[in-house]
């Protein structure tokens, strides 16, 4: 299944280093998300640990910023 997001999301997405590889893997690789809150909090467990300029510490928790990957989760609960 192709993921559509709007442009206007993606273009929100400026400090993507990963050149939206939750987008463009057909595995769809990405961070999981454990828990989301209203559609704007968004906790994840990350596959890798790579940096990621969009996942901040938070406890004991990591929580996803990017703007692309809360989008597909709010969209298509991936």
């Amino acid at each position: 299944m192709k993921l559509e997001i709007s442009k206007d999301i993606i273009s929100k997405t400026t400090k993507c280093t990963k050149n939206f590889d939750c987008l463009t893997n057909t595995h769809h690789i990405y961070c999981r998300v454990k828990e989301c809150f209203q559609n704007e909090v968004h906790f994840v467990e990350c596959l890798h640990d790579d940096y990621c300029s969009y996942r901040m510490a938070f406890g004991d928790s990591y929580v996803c910023n990017c703007p692309t990957r809360k989008e597909i989760y709010n969209k298509y609960k991936k």
